[in-house]
């Protein structure tokens, strides 16, 4: 983890501000390296900061956010799917397009459209 992301999460709010050293620099705990590990897997997962600062919310009002993260996958597998098929159908229509440009002659190119494989 970069400094500038560890200063990142702090503004904005995710990661509480650290002890000082006597020279000054940050002392993250044990806590704290807990919550980047949670906000990497939350990341991993799809979740954006706004989503998982809601969870750590949650979390440290002494609510367990178990409810509020499950709709959030559910929510996310719902946009991977959708992504998914989405570019399913994309790729079929690649494919066909591309298997055009198997079997032509670029000689027979008609002059009047600008590529025949498209």
């Amino acid at each position: 983890m970069t400094t500038k992301a560890l200063r990142f999460y702090e503004a904005e709010g995710l990661l509480p501000s650290p002890e000082r050293a006597p020279n000054g620099y940050r002392e993250y705990g044990d806590e704290t390296v807990e919550r980047l590990q949670f906000i990497r897997r939350g990341r991993a997962a799809g979740l954006n900061l706004a989503q998982i600062r809601e969870i750590l919310r949650l979390r440290d009002a002494g609510t367990a956010p178990c409810h509020h993260v499950s709709a959030l996958l559910g929510a996310e597998l719902e946009s991977l799917d959708t992504q998914i098929a989405e570019l399913t159908a994309l790729r079929a229509v690649v494919a066909g397009f591309y298997d055009t440009t198997a079997t032509a002659d670029p000689t027979t190119c008609d002059a009047e459209r600008i590529c025949s494989y498209l």
